[in-house]
């Protein structure tokens, strides 16, 4: 996969997806795993479209923020110079007066600095919304992959393998449950790809905290299938096929 600059670029991920789709096509188009890797691509779109879309919203929603938050300290400057020019001409003759006009001050300046905390952190917390929503698609679509492979269990092709009544259907040959179980360990391979697209323009510590979670659960989905695999093959040998 090509990255250029120390950067996850979006068009070979969406290659790479197309092209594990045809050639998941070209063995079992018939298959559910076949729509699904579909499904990923067109999240995998979705993901670089919104980046892109997200971008020019982000600017957007960034500068109204900032005119805002620019605003709001006109205002409370404005404001306190009027206080204080009111306060030094009819200010009250007691201490304690004074005490509770300082009182009331403070409490003006922390509400003016928690709004422009507010306004400022927007942009993040939209782009911080967007993401979270794509990467709880794409955990959602691991454990969907997950499930494709769940019963397709090697022992079953063994020699002296006795089914019960409720017993799975294996109608899989070796050669092709070896190549079904890659295709399944790749998927899950592309949707840590494209949850980490999803991280690309964000330093936000609960997306990559989010991001890290998903490549965490499908590097643990794909050792199992790899764990399959070897016993697959174990499988082949013992039945000299």
């Amino acid at each position: 996969m090509t990255i250029a600059l120390e950067r996850l670029e979006a068009e070979p991920v969406l290659a790479t997806l197309q092209q594990l789709r045809d050639r998941i096509g070209a063995r079992f188009p018939e298959r559910g795993l076949y729509g699904v890797s579909g499904d990923l691509l067109a999240l995998a779109d979705k993901v670089a479209t919104s980046s892109a879309l997200n971008r020019d919203r982000l600017r957007v929603v960034r500068l109204g923020s900032r005119v805002l938050i620019l605003v709001v300290v006109v205002l409370t400057v404005v404001a306190f110079s009027f206080a204080l020019g009111s306060a030094f001409e009819e200010g009250p003759e007691h201490e304690v007066e004074w005490l509770s006009l300082l009182e009331s001050g403070v409490n003006d300046l922390v509400f003016a600095a928690i709004g422009i905390w507010f306004l400022y952190t927007v942009p993040e917390r939209l782009r911080r919304s967007d993401s979270l929503a794509l990467l709880h698609e794409l955990r959602s679509l691991a454990h969907i992959i997950d499930m494709h492979q769940l019963n397709k269990d090697p022992e079953r092709l063994r020699t002296g393998f006795t089914p019960t009544s409720v017993s799975p259907t294996m109608n899989l040959t070796y050669e092709e449950l070896e190549h079904y179980l890659d295709y399944c360990s790749e998927l899950l391979s592309m949707v840590g790809k494209t949850a980490a697209l999803c991280a690309e323009e964000s330093r936000d510590a609960v997306v990559l905290d989010t991001v890290s979670t998903i490549e965490t659960l499908t590097n643990g989905m794909s050792r199992k299938i790899w764990q399959k695999i070897s016993v697959l093959n174990e499988v082949r040998r013992s039945a000299g096929a």
